[in-house]
């Protein structure tokens, strides 16, 4: 294992739902050793409530706010020094607040698919509030493309085995 990566003390998956986020990030974790976490998972368990019924009941200007305190939080114990795999929601990467963050604290790879991909992986599930609507789901992939382009890297996620984007991600520059 290239101590470069070792030292890094994060790794943050970043993309638009269904880019598969989770699965190729507890793959990852589980090469490198390292723990993994999901975002979302954190939220529901300090709310107490999914991520739907926090869209719901407060609507999604109070679930960023919630996910930015949940980053700052998981972010604290990667600091701490436990090297993480973290997942992030597809809407974490849009704020400053939280791109400046990751920034800081590791290196984040934005796992790409295209639309009619993510479309076929996510239309049918009832747990996610912004895949609710075609014409919203293709415009807010479009407005959110261009905030992943900040990423420091991009890993194509379009292969249904995540083994491929995990071994794309270890072939990344900083990790050789």
């Amino acid at each position: 294992m290239n101590l470069k990566l070792k030292r890094t003390p994060g790794i943050y998956l970043i993309g638009f739902m269904g880019a598969g986020k989770s699965t190729i990030g507890r793959r990852l974790a589980q090469e490198l050793g390292w723990t993994f976490a999901d975002l979302d998972e954190d939220i529901e368990a300090a709310e107490g409530r999914s991520i739907s019924e926090i869209f719901e009941q407060a609507g999604e200007p109070a679930f960023r706010a919630i996910e930015s305190q949940a980053l700052a939080r998981r972010l604290h114990r990667i600091r701490a020094g436990t090297p993480t795999v973290l997942a992030l929601g597809g809407g974490a990467f849009a704020r400053d607040v939280n791109r400046e963050q990751l920034r800081e604290n590791g290196y984040s790879v934005w796992l790409d698919c295209p639309l009619e991909t993510l479309w076929d992986r996510v239309s049918r599930a009832s747990h996610r509030p912004l895949a609710r609507d075609r014409a919203h789901f293709d415009e807010l992939y479009l407005a959110r493309r261009e905030i992943y382009a900040q990423a420091d890297f991009r890993v194509d996620a379009c292969n249904d085995n995540p083994s491929v984007a995990v071994t794309a991600i270890l072939d990344l520059p900083p990790f050789l």
